[in-house]
């Protein structure tokens, strides 16, 4: 049958299959995590005593911003991003998810390849005693808020959250700077502990496993999650936008968790249907390897965030922001933070690494 497609149209069919390489031949490393939320400051002894707050993550979002989705610069301020296309005028921001506005047409064809091969890698068997393991390679910005950026040399990360489904105060532990962080969270003077349940803000194998895998119901679930966190944050509603508030749980759903296959599959549709999800078809993660990058520009702050994928495996590399106009932070091009995946696995105890003979998944 020939093809009548002709103009505008045959040009994006052929920089889509210019875009997209064939199918993977071999199964994606299962997921990515999310970062802790940062609830309270981060409190660290001089003396290396036990921090009583989780650290803040050191990248991963431009360090301007709390990592956590939905949670507020100072306790108030979220991030709202608008939508654009590579090469096109901003789109505003739609206020909900739903399929009937969704991301571009290339970004939607490539997560919908990246969701296929991410459901055909192995189920992984974590037990609730265990830990899951992540090292990275990441650089963030050191600057002040509203200041310039100061990006950080790339440094190696590892963390190990702990895989108990009720609450604990002892989430895991963060090697990095030379320093072993423990995760915890915070007690305020006089007042007993209270940890944090399995669930969006303490990811673990098993809650991810427990998640919808329809997208439009994921969609829904992690709504009414975001919702209830900027609820008990008391975030005015003039601050909150649901699709890029979406965007970024995902985001940090995928980035330092062990993710199951059809977890993960479901996630990336799901992406497929936020509005302004853009293909950034050269991306570079921290560790200087380039894919193809799934993004979105934050229009207000004036930065584009690209998740990088391998543009033959599809295997997920790391994560990448940058300016995309001159602000008071820099000039357009500025790189703003970087990572990138070294190493996943389950381990027995803290301080355990996969790459010293227990079964791992490495990027």
């Amino acid at each position: 049958m020939n093809d009548r497609t002709s103009g505008p149209e045959r040009a994006e069919r052929e920089e889509l299959a210019r875009l997209l390489p064939a199918p993977a031949e071999r199964d994606l490393p299962p997921g990515r995590h999310l970062h802790h939320k940062d609830t309270l400051m981060r409190l660290i002894d001089q003396d290396g005593d036990r921090a009583t707050a989780r650290p803040r993550p050191r990248l991963l979002r431009p360090a301007v911003l709390l990592p956590a989705a939905g949670l507020a610069l100072g306790g108030v301020l979220l991030t709202t991003l608008a939508v654009t296309g590579q090469d096109h005028a901003p789109v505003p921001a739609a206020a909900g998810t739903s399929s009937g506005t969704a991301a571009s047409r290339g970004a939607a064809v490539l997560l919908d390849r990246i969701a296929s091969v991410a459901s055909k890698s192995d189920e992984q068997q974590v037990a609730g005693g265990q830990f899951v393991y992540v090292k990275t390679l990441q650089a963030g910005n050191e600057g002040e808020f509203g200041g310039p950026v100061k990006l950080t040399e790339p440094h190696e990360r590892e963390v190990w959250t702990a895989q108990t489904t009720g609450p604990v105060v002892d989430e895991g532990l963060i090697h990095e700077d030379g320093s072993y962080i423990p995760l915890t969270v915070g007690v305020p003077d006089g007042e007993p502990a209270v940890g944090y349940p399995a669930g969006l803000n303490r990811p673990t194998y098993t809650w991810l496993a427990s998640l919808p895998t329809d997208p439009d119901a994921l969609l829904r679930r992690i709504g009414t999650e975001i919702t209830r966190d900027q609820d008990a944050r008391d975030t005015p509603a003039e601050e909150r936008d649901q699709a890029q508030d979406t965007f970024d749980t995902i985001g940090e759903l995928l980035r330092e968790t062990l993710m199951p296959p059809r977890t993960a599959a479901a996630l990336y549709r799901a992406a497929a249907k936020i509005p302004g999800v853009i293909v950034d078809p050269d991306a570079v993660d921290a560790a200087g390897r380039h894919g193809t990058g799934v993004a979105r520009d934050n229009t207000a702050a004036g930065w584009r965030t690209a998740w990088i994928f391998d543009s033959a495996t599809l295997e997920y590399l790391g994560e990448r922001s940058y300016l995309v106009r001159d602000t008071e932070m820099g000039r357009k091009g500025t790189l703003i933070g970087e990572s990138a995946v070294l190493e996943r696995g389950v381990v027995n105890a803290l301080r355990d690494r996969p790459s010293a003979g227990k079964p791992s998944t490495t990027a």
